[in-house]
């Protein structure tokens, strides 16, 4: 009887409440098997053991842009920041609208500004790269696709916004190079002044279509329709002041669709294929 209770003892690794003798945790020269019963790591037992996911998992909720915090931080932060520029420069935007279809008698009319003019300018030309390149992120989700080889949608949304800033700044480059050879200088820094109000004024018109996208839940198919009339109209615009600044007294009235469309309707079309071949680049193709 002895000799099977000592075989039972030393086979007791699960502390069950059999008729032996027990001993004190506290002895030094009891094995780890006795201090530890067999359930002492189980995560049932013990909340704070991390235990893995329970269950089983369901679909991922879908990216939506109203749940970013981050891109609703930086749209808030821009919105602020636009509020405050016309709050400073509202004579200077109010006195270029009102003559802005104003046609002087040599074609050139002066915009003059100030430092603080031009850095809000340029600053709204920068509003406008984040909204169209935030625009074209938007119509790549819905009519091209969401599995790309990024991490993160913020890096493609910084390679757009990247490639926005590239394509104004090679415009205004090559309407410069192209106008220093053709024009006088004073007709150049006329249109180049020009071209930069007409590209701050984007910013502006676009920053509606971006908010009811993402917080109002605005259709794709309303935004798309609601950038081209805004991009043909801003187009006209710009053939008008082109046509004020360049070719109203020139006796060829045809260059101008020569000119107009070499220098604003190819960059333009070929700025779109560069797009479209970077997003099939990165696109994840099944």
């Amino acid at each position: 009887m002895a000799l099977q209770q000592d075989s039972i003892e030393s086979l007791d690794t699960l502390h069950l409440p059999i008729p032996t003798k027990g001993q004190s945790l506290l002895d030094v020269q009891l094995p780890q098997y006795y201090r530890e019963g067999f359930f002492a790591k189980d995560t049932l037992f013990h909340p704070e053991l991390p235990g893995g996911r329970q269950g089983v998992a369901g679909d991922p909720v879908p990216y939506n842009i109203h749940n970013d915090s981050i891109i609703t931080s930086i749209l808030l932060a821009f919105f602020i920041l636009m509020v405050i520029a016309f709050a400073n420069t509202h004579e200077f935007v109010t006195h270029q609208l009102k003559k802005f279809f104003y046609v002087p008698s040599d074609g050139v009319q002066e915009m003059a500004e100030t430092g603080t003019e031009l850095r809000i300018q340029l600053f709204l030309v920068l509003l406008s790269c984040v909204l169209l390149s935030l625009l074209y992120y938007f119509y790549v989700i819905h009519f091209v696709g969401d599995s790309f080889i990024l991490k993160s949608q913020y890096y493609l949304i910084a390679i757009y916004m990247v490639m926005m800033i590239g394509y104004f700044l090679a415009k205004w480059l090559i309407y410069k190079l192209v106008n220093t050879v053709f024009f006088g200088s004073k007709r150049n820094r006329h249109w180049l002044k020009t071209l930069l109000f007409i590209s701050s004024m984007e910013g502006v018109v676009f920053l509606p279509a971006v908010l009811l996208q993402a917080y109002f839940d605005m259709t794709e198919k309303n935004v798309v329709i609601y950038f081209i009339i805004v991009l043909i109209f801003v187009k006209l615009l710009t053939f008008f002041k082109c046509y004020v600044a360049f070719f109203r007294r020139n006796v060829v009235k045809l260059q101008i669709i020569l000119y107009f469309c070499a220098l604003e309707m190819v960059p333009l079309l070929a700025f779109w294929g560069t797009l479209d071949y970077v997003t099939d680049s990165l696109k994840i193709n099944f």
